[in-house]
Parts: structure tokens; sequence; C-alpha cells
């Protein structure tokens, strides 16, 4: 993530734009669709496109947006998923970028969710950020979120903080916490 959030350092304006139901609409292989097959006792269906839930489905994604995008890529637009920000130094040079993304999404029959998508701003927020000219900064509704977060009143809540802190999420309950659980835990067993 570092490295898109580099790319707008420079920039003054931004559009981020939205993929409407961003997997469904990349069809399965021609050939391919009997591979996805879903069997009820109504019938069988073949799914006719990408689903949630399959291992590969986040890397082709990915690589199908970073195709439709490639000569733009680093020049004017980052691409995250389904996000799609185009980027300018100034709102005269971002209008023909801007037609360009679009006329790309056009011509690949990429359709965009409107009421989440913003043209021409001097903020965005983007992968949990807010970005505007030379500065990126944590959201602030993020950090609301953790930092008005209950204290864990049982065992279940306190093992549920605990993961959160082991994937990498900071709650300030570092090694105290997990020792505690770890005598509580074995005072249940």
């Amino acid at each position: 993530m570092a490295n898109l959030f580099d790319r707008l350092g420079g920039a003054t304006v931004f559009t981020k734009i939205d993929l409407r139901i961003g997997y469904w609409q990349f069809r399965i292989a021609e050939g391919d669709e009997h591979k996805m097959t879903c069997v009820t006792r109504y019938g069988s269906y073949d799914v006719l496109v990408m689903p949630f839930g399959l291992t590969n489905a986040p890397a082709t994604f990915c690589t199908l947006i970073n195709q439709v995008f490639r000569e733009y890529i680093d020049e004017f637009v980052v691409v995250y998923l389904d996000d799609i920000v185009v980027y300018s130094k100034t709102l005269d040079e971002h209008l023909e970028p801007l037609r360009k993304d679009l006329a790309r999404l056009q011509e690949h029959e990429l359709y965009v969710k409107l009421s989440k998508c913003s043209f021409a701003q001097k903020q965005i927020h983007f992968l949990g950020h807010v970005i505007e000219e030379g500065r990126i900064k944590m959201d602030q509704q993020k950090i609301r979120a953790i930092t008005e977060w209950p204290p864990p009143k049982d065992i279940h809540a306190l093992s549920a903080a605990d993961r959160t802190s082991q994937e990498g999420h900071t709650l300030g309950l570092g090694p105290q916490a997990s020792r505690g659980l770890q005598r509580i835990e074995n005072g249940y067993v």
C-alpha cells in the first residue's frame, strides 16, 4: 500500500472511482463455466461470472484490472482491487486523464457505483486513509473505532482482542494481556 500512497504524493486533485459489484463484472472464461457448476436439488447451474470466495479471485481480479489500466498506472492512475484513483497536480491537468480513464472503463464494459465515486476533489478517502495535497493521514473515524472499543469483559472478548493484536493491529494490549489471557485460559481448562 505504501507504494500506492507514494504515487499520490505530489498530486492536489483526486478522483476516486469504485467499481460496481467488482468480481461479478468479469465473466468466467468461455468453456470453463462447467468448472463452476453449482448443484442444487432443483438442478445444476453454471456460474457465468467470477464469484466471491474463490481462492484466486482477488489475484485474478487484480490482474484483469491492472491489464485494463496498464498504460495509465503510475502515470495518473493507482488501482487497488475495485478502487481506482485518478490523480493530477492541477484541475486543468486532471480532466484529460479522467476522460481517458472513463473511456477505458467504457471500452471494457466496466460499471461504476456513482454513489461511491468522488470527482475532482482536493481530499479523498482511500484504503482507510485521507489523501490530500502533500499529506496522507489515517481516517479519524477508523482511529475512533479502535480507541472507543470497549474493554474486554470476559474471556471471549479478551481472546478476540488478543487475536486482533496478533494480526498486526495495535490495541495496546501487548505481552501482558497475552500472559493474562493464558492464565485465564489455564484456569478454565
